[in-house]
C-alpha cells in the first residue's frame, strides 16, 4: 500500500482538524475580498481599500506560513527520511515562490 501523507505523491492527506483550519482561514479571506470588491464597486476611498488590501496579504501570508510549517514536519521530514533528498530542492523552490 502506498503512502499518500506525502506531497511527493502530490496529493497529502490531511486531518479532519487541518482541512477544517485551512477552509476557516480560507472563508475569512474570501470574505474580505468580497468586502474590497464592495468597495470598489461603492466608490470607496483608494487608502481605505488599500488598508483592507494590506489585511488581505497579511491573511495569505499567515495562511502559507501555517501550510509550509505543516508540510515542513510532514511531506518534507518523511521525504528525507524516506532517502527522497530531492525533496529539498523542491522546498527551496516554493520559498522562492512565496519570497517575490
Amino acid at each position: 500500500m502506498e503512502d499518500k501523507t506525502c506531497c511527493c505523491h502530490k496529493t497529502k492527506e490531511r486531518t479532519e482538524e487541518e482541512v477544517k483550519k485551512l477552509l476557516n482561514r480560507l472563508s475569512r479571506i474570501e470574505g474580505q475580498i468580497r468586502g474590497i470588491r464592495g468597495m470598489v464597486e461603492k466608490n470607496a476611498y483608494c487608502t481605505d481599500i488599500l488598508v483592507q488590501s494590506a489585511a488581505v496579504s497579511a491573511a495569505m501570508n499567515a495562511f502559507n506560513r501555517d501550510l509550509l510549517a505543516n508540510h515542513i514536519r510532514t511531506c518534507v521530514v518523511t521525504d528525507i527520511q524516506d532517502g527522497k533528498e530531492d525533496v529539498i530542492d523542491e522546498l527551496v523552490l516554493t520559498l522562492q515562490k512565496l519570497m517575490k
